[in-house]
């Protein structure tokens, strides 16, 4: 006899959603699913974690992307899924923090249990106090182990006198690092009658083309695309602080503008290539081995 009343309808899994339960699913790079709130349908850019939860950011076809708590309320193929960080993400992230714990801001090997060494004869030199800082945040590791320290000249405008004062010679070299060192400018010019001499052999001269080292830290940094250009007659530290809506009626205002910009550098990264270059080869410079098989890590 036919059953008029049909199966019984609590047999079976009763409760679940028309759509059927939602599973687990990494969410991987290029992955695409739905919002279900919002109907936003995109791709998989990015998972990060942003106050203390996990957001999730989808890209559609348009290249607009938007941002979505990571968990549950996500379709995948018309099926609903919860999403998850995606462990191989994890695993990337964990080996990268290994890596750079093991690398010193400079980018060299860090060396772990190694005292300082006494300060060698051969010393750098740089201009100011700001020059000074940046080269000890990001080379600062480095020049310990290597016992070189940085000192400051307060300008090149004597610097043939500097040179002379220090007596440069064999296992005391003399490394200086010069701001806005552009062919045509008085520093050049400074720089070239210096540079020959007696000390020539045990004096290196390197520079940046940069107004000041602040210019050697990339805009990015600091929101710009590229620094913007100070007219003539106006403090460039001036300028660059009125453009960027800082105070700068005081000293005490250009320190405070220099240690907001220094603690945007994290690391060499964070630097113009071509203040690198020099600042590297000064180190070579006055770490050059006297003996076989020594040398920087």
């Amino acid at each position: 006899m036919k059953d008029r009343y049909g199966a019984d309808v609590l047999s079976g899994d009763w409760r679940a959603p028309a759509r059927g339960r939602s599973r687990e699913v990494e969410a991987e790079n290029g992955l695409v699913v739905e919002d279900v709130e919002t109907g936003w349908c995109g791709a998989v850019v990015r998972v990060e974690k942003a106050g203390g939860m996990y957001v999730v950011h989808l890209e559609d076809r348009r290249g607009r992307s938007k941002g979505f708590p990571l968990g549950p309320g996500f379709l995948l193929d018309g099926g609903p899924v919860v999403l998850t960080p995606p462990k191989a993400g994890a695993r990337a992230e964990l080996a990268a923090a290994r890596q750079v714990a093991s690398r010193t801001a400079s980018g060299s090997r860090a060396v772990a249990g190694v005292r300082a060494r006494v300060a060698s004869g051969s010393r750098i030199f740089v201009e100011g106090r700001h020059d000074a800082e940046l080269v000890e945040k990001v080379w600062g590791d480095d020049l310990r182990i290597e016992g070189v320290v940085v000192e400051m000249l307060d300008g090149v405008d004597d610097l043939a006198g500097a040179i002379a004062e220090f007596q440069p010679g064999p296992g005391r070299r003399m490394a200086v690092l010069v701001d806005h060192l552009v062919p045509g400018t008085k520093e050049h010019r400074i720089v070239q009658g210096a540079s020959s001499g007696p000390y020539a052999a045990h004096v290196r001269v390197l520079g940046h083309p940069y107004v000041d080292v602040w210019q050697s830290v990339r805009p990015e940094r600091l929101g710009l695309s590229v620094w913007p250009v100070i007219p003539r007659g106006t403090s460039w530290k001036d300028g660059i602080c009125a453009h960027l809506g800082w105070p700068h009626r005081t000293q005490a205002d250009i320190a405070m503008a220099w240690k907001r910009i220094l603690g945007t550098v994290r690391s060499y990264a964070d630097l113009e290539p071509t203040l690198l270059a020099s600042v590297e080869e000064l180190i070579d410079f006055v770490t050059e081995p006297t003996h076989p098989g020594q040398g920087r890590p």
